[in-house]
């Protein structure tokens, strides 16, 4: 098995993906074969995606400082 990256490309209403003609030979596919993909989407993370809707006591600046505080190492 192989990992490759394509686009997708809008065919009609839907989208589809073209497998590079050197997978095609290297992996013997032939037209009208039934072959299984990943879907993985390539997107960028965000702090959300991360943390979510994560509510907390104290603001972002009073746990920076106290985060710099506890990393103080008398520099």
């Amino acid at each position: 098995m192989e990992e490759i990256k394509v686009k997708t490309k809008k065919w009609g209403n839907s989208l589809g993906v073209i497998i590079p003609k050197k997978v095609v030979r290297e992996q013997n596919i032939k037209p009208e074969q039934e072959v299984s993909i990943q879907i993985n989407p390539n997107r960028f993370t965000t702090g959300k995606d991360i943390w979510g809707t994560m509510k907390f006591k104290k603001s972002t600046d009073q746990l920076m400082k106290e985060v710099d505080e506890d990393m103080d190492f008398g520099f």
